[in-house]
């Protein structure tokens, strides 16, 4: 397996009678050369030399201007592609602080793992490079007892996530007093990652953080850095409360770049359905691969992840050859941390030749010099489609990505305008660090790690907060402070990145083993390890034996099977509250409260390569249960769009409401940074609550996150990019590319396609009846 590069291999693919003719079209990012500043003439000599002993002769304009702001005591974030230098803009000042004043510290915070030690190696390199004075140590999760303290006393750089500084640091500030006294810089890297519930929750850590600092007397700086999203400064002033300047212009250089855009070929004319995008994906990373191309695949989920890793590996599968010498590996989370430095170092030494992954893989995480990556399906945002296009030529020149369009209704209308990965300013991330299910459990936290003050800062409303917990018996109030009164520390209760902290542990029983090989929150579970399940791991496939919720274990045994198992879900909601009312007369819009239920109830079993489904099963688990925001879309009769409906028979009524309703889930990701599993949506013929023709698109994590109401702000774009969705589609009544083939409710129904074009036409006109203001 060669690893010298050359485009040979990346032009053939482009000539492939196999695939060429499915290229829909070929963009290139040409190569762009550096800009260079000098070195700071403040700069401390022993790491201006060890900058020198690693080849680093002048800073790129990007790391000179971060090296200002920081100096000045300005809070900030880097906003540059991938392999754009970000790690020196913070290592430099942190590190010149740190050689300046002996008590000085600083907190790095990355969002896995596996990129903690990833930069840690890097921080010790530029260390060792100057003999420099400074330790840097990781302290998370993986972190021997043995060495905790050593971190904790003589760390001068402590590299950590936030869940271990939300569940394992700040409840025991105590022992980490000198070095939260000394706190100068508080790094924050892959800033764009905290969004959503993850980032709303990030963001009550910080406020903790600094509460903490305060009290032992120091008032650290931050410096964050993001890939590129819409609106960095906002985001990043949401994150930690501060205003904060943004550095957007990159000066590091480029290397050319071949991205092309591929549809797979149409295999059912009549139902517009495509050959698998999983399937092409696959068979375009085995092309590679067989050429001597380092390649990466991404997939959309755990599951399919192990399945196109399977696929590949069988391909290459002869016993003579060693697998024609090719060595494929999957990695998603769930796998131990062993596994996953594992894979990491066969990646950069070059015994793993190519990677199926997740968007775990997306980060920063050094893998060392892939040429190639395989994007299986939209990732959710052009910030991830960038991370992961950005995983090949980090290092070296020329690189190809590859999209590979899904038949859903994002995939094709991106196909069908590759401009907006280019000329379109990236989305907006979004938090909610206010939500109250949220706020009320760092609240909690906050008060077992310092009692609160009253009067004192910390949100929007925290006094009110603080005497509902008296009530409940959490918090005591004496002398004009509150004080924790509960049993136990809180920060263990609460997940950081999932509705519950409650994970369930997979363990294997084959023979006796009863070795825990991985572990899902529980939601997951539910739907992904349920009795008689398929669970697949690093290609080995497994039954699920027995699913114990209460214990949180899940009983496993390896058996080969020639399919997996897909859950089908039932949802009942109910409308809690109407906050409030947007769009118009014609088309109203309503954000509020919504009570969801949801319960996996069926499988089906569906044959390996064909999807073919052999077989269903029962699911017999309890339902879980939420409170969220919802936004409602209203067809009143006396409006058109209610009319329209009025006037078609009752199946057509009900298809054409469907088709509608995973048109606006299906494309909202596109206005939104989300993806569409974040989204869940369904309609009513006539419901129960509004007593009209309704479709409910809700945030899917209790409380919200801000999805409903951003989407109420941009859902007359969400419906003009339907609109041309379902005007570009050639198929004759739906298909999976535009409003999606009729289930088995909906065969008799006729003109599903005509009926939803109608519909959201006659929804823009009503939201555009003032002037188009709501538009």
């Amino acid at each position: 397996m060669s690893n010298n590069y050359t485009r040979d291999p990346l032009t053939d693919f482009l000539n492939n009678s196999e695939f060429a003719p499915y290229i829909a079209s070929i963009k290139h990012v040409s190569a762009a050369p550096a800009r260079f500043a000098p070195f700071p003439p403040q700069l401390d000599p022993r790491l201006k030399a060890a900058l020198n002993g690693r080849g680093i002769e002048s800073l790129y304009d990007h790391q000179r201007a971060a090296w200002d702001y920081a100096t000045t005591g300005t809070d900030f974030v880097v906003v540059t592609p991938t392999a754009s230098g970000k790690t020196l803009c913070y290592n430099l000042p942190v590190v010149q602080a740190l050689l300046a004043d002996p008590d000085a510290r600083a907190l790095y915070l990355f969002p896995t793992k596996a990129l903690s030690q990833d930069q840690q190696a890097e921080l010790n390199a530029l260390i060792e490079a100057g003999i420099l004075p400074v330790k840097a140590a990781t302290y998370d999760g993986d972190t021997p007892q043995s060495t905790r303290k050593s971190a904790r006393d003589s760390g001068r750089i402590v590299i950590s996530n936030p869940d271990m500084l939300h569940s394992g640091v700040l409840p025991n500030h105590a022992k980490w007093i000198k070095f939260f006294a000394g706190l100068r810089y508080i790094v924050v890297d892959e800033m764009h990652s905290y969004r959503g519930v993850f980032g709303s929750h990030v963001a009550n850590v910080f406020r903790r953080l600094l509460r903490v600092a305060a009290y032992y007397g120091s008032s650290p700086r931050f410096i964050l850095c993001s890939a590129t999203i819409g609106n960095p400064a906002e985001l990043a002033e949401a994150l930690i409360g501060r205003p904060v300047q943004a550095i957007t212009e990159n000066g590091a250089p480029r290397a050319e770049k071949t991205v092309a855009f591929y549809n797979p070929p149409v295999v059912d004319p009549v139902q517009g359905i495509r050959k698998s995008s999983a399937d092409e994906s696959m068979a375009i990373a085995a092309s590679f691969l067989a050429s001597g191309v380092r390649t990466i695949l991404f997939a959309r989920s755990r599951l399919k992840v192990e399945i196109l890793a399977s696929y590949l590996n069988e391909y290459f599968k002869n016993i003579f050859t060693e697998n024609s010498r090719i060595r494929v590996e999957p990695y998603r989370s769930g796998l131990l941390p062993n596994e996953r430095r594992q894979i990491e170092r066969g990646l950069r030494e070059g015994s793993i030749h190519g990677v199926v992954s997740t968007n775990a893989l997306e980060l920063g995480i050094d893998i060392g010099g892939l040429d190639a990556a395989v994007i299986s399906g939209w990732p959710g945002s052009l910030a991830s489609f960038w991370q992961q296009a950005g995983r090949a030529g980090r290092r070296k020149g020329a690189s190809m990505a590859v999209y590979v369009a899904t038949s859903s209704p994002v995939d094709q209308y991106l196909i069908e305008h590759p401009d907006r990965f280019f000329g379109t300013t990236a989305e907006n991330a979004r938090i909610d660090a206010d939500n109250p299910y949220i706020y009320a459990d760092h609240i909690k936290c906050a008060a077992f790690e310092l009692p609160f003050r009253a009067g004192e800062s910390f949100g929007p409303e925290p006094e009110a907060v603080l005497s509902f917990l008296e009530e409940e018996g959490t918090v005591r109030n004496t002398g004009g402070r509150w004080y924790w009164s509960a049993s136990g520390y809180p920060a263990e209760k609460i997940s950081l990145r999932s509705a519950t902290a409650d994970n369930v542990v997979i363990i294997d029983s084959t023979g006796g083993r009863n070795e825990v090989i991985g572990e899902m929150d529980r939601p997951s579970a539910k739907e992904l390890v349920f009795d008689d399940a398929v669970y697949i791991h690093r290609g080995i496939q497994f039954i699920v034996l027995k699913l114990d919720i209460e214990n949180r274990q899940c009983l496993v045994e390896e058996r080969q099977t020639n399919y997996y198992t897909d859950a089908i879900v039932k949802t009942d909601i109910k409308v809690l509250s109407e906050d409030e009312r947007f769009g118009t007369d014609l088309l109203p819009v309503v954000v509020g409260d919504l009570l969801v239920r949801s319960s996996a109830e069926k499988f089906k079993k569906l044959r390996f390569h064909t999807n073919e489904n052999i077989g269903y099963g029962e699911i017999y688990l309890p339902p879980e249960e939420m409170q969220t925001r919802t936004l409602t879309i209203l067809f009143p009769e006396q409006a058109p769009s209610g009319a329209l409906l009025r006037a078609l028979p009752e199946l057509d009524r009900a298809a054409t409401l469907a088709a509608f309703c995973s048109l606006i889930r299906d494309l909202a990701p596109i206005e939104l940074l989300c993806d569409r599993s974040d989204l869940g949506a369904t309609w009513r013929i006539r419901d129960d609550h509004f007593c009209m023709p309704a479709v409910y698109v809700w945030d899917r994590y209790p409380g919200g996150t801000g999805l409903a109401e951003a989407l109420s702000l941009s859902l007359g774009s969400v419906l003009m990019i339907a609109a041309d969705r379902i005007s570009a589609c050639d198929c004759e009544d739906g298909c999976p590319s535009c409003i999606g083939v009729a289930n088995e409710a909906f065969v008799a129904a006729k003109h599903r396609k005509s009926g939803a074009a109608s519909l959201v036409h006659a929804a823009i006109r009503g939201l555009a009846w003032h002037g188009g203001e709501a538009l």
